[in-house]
Parts: C-alpha cells; sequence; structure tokens
C-alpha cells in the first residue's frame, strides 16, 4: 500500500482579479492522509491563475495532526506546489520547531503529485 492522501474539502475564493481572467485565490482546505502518515490536515494555499494551460505555483502550509509510523503528534508543512493542465505536483518541508507530542523535532521533506482527489505523496524524515 503506497502513501497517499484524500482531499475531503476544498473553499477557493477568488481575492482578487476577474474568474476569466489573471486573478489570484485563497483556498483553504482538508485532507486525510494514509500510509507513512496517519491523521488529518488543515491547509490553506495562495493560487494565481494566468492564462489557460499554463502551469503556476502555490505557496501554502498544512498542519497535520496523527502519527508518523506510530510516533502520534502533530507538525506544519510549507508547500511549493505546481497546479496546471498536467495535474498537481510539488514539494514540501517541515517547518523548524513545528513539531509537537512524540512528533516534536521532527524535520523532514516529501514530494506530492496526482490529477484526482486522492494523491500520492513521499515523505523522508528523521526525529
Amino acid at each position: 500500500m503506497g502513501n497517499t492522501f484524500t482531499m475531503k474539502t476544498w473553499d477557493e475564493q477568488v481575492v482578487a482579479g476577474e474568474e476569466d481572467g489573471p486573478r489570484y485565490a485563497h483556498a483553504h482546505c482538508t485532507f486525510d492522509y494514509s500510509g507513512v502518515i496517519e491523521g488529518s490536515s488543515t491547509c490553506d494555499y495562495l493560487l494565481y491563475y494566468a492564462a489557460e494551460g499554463t502551469d503556476e505555483k502555490a505557496p501554502g502550509f498544512e498542519r497535520i495532526e496523527g502519527t508518523v509510523e506510530g510516533r502520534k503528534g502533530s507538525f506544519v508543512i510549507r508547500h511549493a506546489v505546481g497546479y496546471g493542465a498536467t495535474g498537481v505536483r510539488g514539494t514540501f518541508t517541515v517547518v523548524p520547531g513545528s513539531g509537537t507530542g512524540e512528533l516534536a523535532g521532527i524535520s523532514g521533506a516529501g514530494t506530492i503529485s496526482g490529477a484526482s482527489e486522492v494523491m500520492d505523496y513521499t515523505f523522508e524524515y528523521s526525529l
């Protein structure tokens, strides 16, 4: 079984610009994780839409609560996510000092990829 996360909610609001033109938006979403990370999260992205068919990068922060290979706690990750006609792919890093509980001191990084509500991820970490 691989490492996946599933989008549970996605609430996107245009902040500035026209719906059919260049604009930026805020997305607040929640995910459920399975695999090396077991748990749920809350995430916020800033999205920029330029022209149709262009891939853009979105910064974001996500707080994950649950377990990492059985160790319970929470931590925050910082995203750099690309999105467009080819799907979603990106990288993330653990925000230093954000770990709680048995995950205090966690560091690491990973990748995300996919084109549906269920995405694949990798996560290399140390405690």
